[in-house]
């Protein structure tokens, strides 16, 4: 069996799956709070312990860097070690990768189910594909076909630069430079960076703070479902919030559209994490695709890319699965033997 796990900064889903049920069909499965726990160690024994069932193998997305099977996750004080991972649930191999990988790794196996389609455009087949997921951070990865099936490239392209594409978002970045000296594209394009958005534009002083949100954030551990419930709200008139979650949509637009260009993801480009799902209707609204397609002489091609919203919300931990999965050499050499859960989609 193997224990396989998407471990995000906010939270964790861990499940067991076999070769023979699939990653869409866990044994056991369960979803907490990454921060409850002092390490994954931990967190994984408490799983098996009551779940009561032995696995012997360990896969795990994790949203970090990895390099040589370490990584100190992006939004936890953890250190994660494959091979003290494996000594500690007495697993006789773990691997650990990016998280992006996994939801990569998921993207594909989805099924017409799994998504929404923002803009249709014109596929190209064995394009290359591209991932930009901002849930608690902002993760980024990209498909290349290789004449025989996709290969997954993990980044970090989230902790690259801001790039301000309008005024508002001009003075955001010199509003954060002053306080934080590097401004990143996840500090203004993932869960964390909301907050920021809403400081820059309530100490701007231009809009109204009503006092019934002033409280909720003071009170809240986490303001951001706050902020993105009352910009979506329609029976509430809360211009800062809407105004926060449309330069967040902006920004998402324009740096989905960055990595789209860099790596010229003819093949699609998939939106990830947890919050592209929670304002779909935002994202539908144009501003995204308005900000997407905004290359100068490059619009044109931006126009033919299609862009997908992922809204299997187990993306990762089917990857991870999967991932672990093929490591245990369930996979036939030949594909007509394959079962169906192998078989990419694209």
């Amino acid at each position: 069996m193997l224990l396989a796990g998407d471990i995000g900064g906010t939270k964790t889903t861990l499940g067991v799956f076999t070769p023979e049920d699939g990653p869409f069909s866990p044994l056991a499965e369960s979803t907490c709070q990454s921060g409850d726990y002092p390490g994954l160690e931990v967190m994984a024994a408490d799983f098996l312990k009551k779940t009561g069932l032995k696995v012997n193998t360990g896969s795990f997305g994790i949203a970090g860097p990895v390099v040589d099977g370490r990584t100190v996750p992006s939004n936890l004080p953890w250190l994660v070690d494959q091979e003290a991972l494996a000594a500690a649930l007495n697993l006789s191999t773990v691997r650990i990768f990016n998280d992006l990988e996994a939801i990569a790794q998921g993207v594909l196996h989805l099924r017409d189910t799994d998504i929404h389609t923002l803009n249709v455009g014109s596929a190209k087949p064995e394009g290359t594909l591209a991932v930009v997921a901002p849930g608690t951070g902002l993760g980024e990865a990209y498909m290349t076909w290789d004449s025989e099936r996709y290969r997954i490239h993990p980044s970090e392209g989230g902790h690259s630069d801001f790039s301000p594409s309008t005024p508002t978002q001009i003075e955001l970045l010199a509003y954060l430079s002053k306080s934080h000296g590097h401004v990143s594209c996840e500090m203004v394009c993932s869960g964390t960076g909301i907050p920021n958005i809403y400081s820059f534009l309530m100490d701007r002083g231009e809009m109204e703070v009503p006092a019934w949100l002033s409280e909720e954030l003071t009170e809240a551990s986490d303001p951001t479902p706050i902020i993105i419930n009352a910009a979506l709200n329609p029976e509430i008139k809360c211009t800062i919030c809407t105004e926060t979650l449309e330069t967040f949509i902006s920004i998402l637009g324009a740096e989905a559209g960055n990595l789209a260009l860099t790596v010229m993801a003819t093949g699609g480009v998939y939106l990830g994490g947890g919050i592209p799902p929670r304002i779909l209707t935002a994202l539908q609204s144009g501003s995204f695709m308005e900000a997407f397609v905004r290359k100068g002489r490059m619009t044109g091609i931006m126009k033919g890319i299609p862009v997908h919203v992922i809204m299997n919300p187990k993306t990762a931990l089917i990857g991870a699965a999967i991932t672990g999965l093929e490591r245990m050499g369930e996979k036939p050499n030949n594909s007509d033997d394959e079962p169906d859960w192998l078989r990419f989609s694209h």
